[in-house]
């Protein structure tokens, strides 16, 4: 499939933070093709992995979370309506009015009820409505929908012109769309190191999937693949970055510094476009667990710029994943399990 394809496939699979594991079965299928082995563990984690010819060699671990923000029911009531609380970092100012799906054995589709302006006084119309204050309309006279069914946003892949695209959830399956792009670049390619793969669980939440797996594969490099945010004209210049400038490439103690400096060189020696994001302290991505995994990781982090995260109409430039894909499958191309921590 082409890479639109393969977003609308991506998006399409519903894994709220904690309920990964209905779709884990179909993303090891999207990988299964790239590697030579795949599994799924007991938190919905896809881990995959390509062992090259060479004995003992290195392990270069890939990661991107597979979860996504949404909500879950909390209450049944009357008259179709549903109560529910969010997970992950859900903003409320934007909820009422959207479109959701309930996963139900067989899915129902409900609106996140608005008051008319007409109906809420000059006070109520200056402040968010609280989460646990909002309800979902169904439009069912009955909804016997269990306690604790994962919801979320409904909105589907779309194109907004030539090489955008926004839907939910691009967070993070615009970065796992990366990986398995680099991949694809290394069929028949005889690498030196083995490449292993997380889809990682729960990283919106605690970083599960990630501190689990990499403290299981224990690998000797690491490049969590996220996103970060993209330049809008009402957001601040100092905390944004070009829409279509290239992968992003993470600067700052969550990164191990001589391996960023390899992607750099790599990025200006093969023409990929990129941009550097200076990050102080935590990174908010997985990179932050991997790294103190077990003994330790040499960690790196590319980002994919993306506006609106945590919405419903989260938005990349597919320009940009080629440029994190490409980075990431030069460097794979290229390593060859040297120490690069010294």
């Amino acid at each position: 499939m082409n890479q639109i394809e393969s977003l609308e496939k991506l998006c399409s699979l519903p894994a709220v933070t904690g309920f990964e594991l209905n779709s884990a079965k179909a993303l090891a299928e999207m990988l299964m093709p790239l590697v030579n082995k795949v599994d799924i563990d007991a938190f919905g984690t896809v881990t995959g992995l390509l062992v090259c010819p060479v004995p003992n060699a290195k392990t270069v671990l890939l990661d991107a979370h597979f979860d996504q923000i949404g909500f879950i029911v909390t209450e049944t009531l009357e008259g179709g309506f549903l109560r529910f609380t969010s997970v992950g970092g859900v903003d409320p100012r934007m909820l009422l009015g959207s479109e959701v799906t309930i996963l139900t054995n067989n899915p129902i589709e409900g609106i996140i009820c608005s008051i008319p302006p007409h109906l809420s006084s000059e006070e109520d119309r200056k402040n968010a409505v609280p989460v646990h204050e909002m309800l979902i309309d169904t439009g069912l006279l009955d909804a016997k929908i269990p306690i604790g069914t994962p919801i979320v946003f409904k909105k589907p892949l779309t194109n907004l012109s030539k090489g955008i695209v926004c839907s939910k959830c691009l967070d993070d399956r615009a970065g796992i769309q990366a990986i398995l792009q680099a991949l694809g670049q290394l069929r028949r390619q005889d690498l030196k190191v083995n490449v292993a793969v997380l889809f990682s669980a729960q990283e919106e939440i605690t970083s599960l999937g990630a501190i689990t797996g990499a403290f299981r594969l224990r690998p000797d490099v690491a490049i969590a693949v996220d996103v970060s945010h993209a330049h809008t004209p009402d957001a601040p210049s100092s905390e944004t970055f070009e829409f279509g400038g290239g992968t992003m490439i993470g600067m700052g103690p969550n990164m191990n510094t001589k391996l960023t400096k390899s992607l750099i060189r790599l990025a200006r020696a093969e023409g990929i476009p990129y941009q550097l994001e200076v990050m102080e302290g935590n990174t908010g991505t997985n990179a932050w667990n991997i790294q103190i995994s077990a003994c330790g990781t040499a960690q790196a982090l590319l980002s994919i710029p993306l506006k609106y995260m945590h919405t419903p109409i989260e938005t990349v430039k597919l320009c940009d994943i080629d440029a994190t894909a490409d980075l990431i499958a030069a460097f794979l191309k290229n390593f060859d399990g040297g120490c690069i921590c010294l």
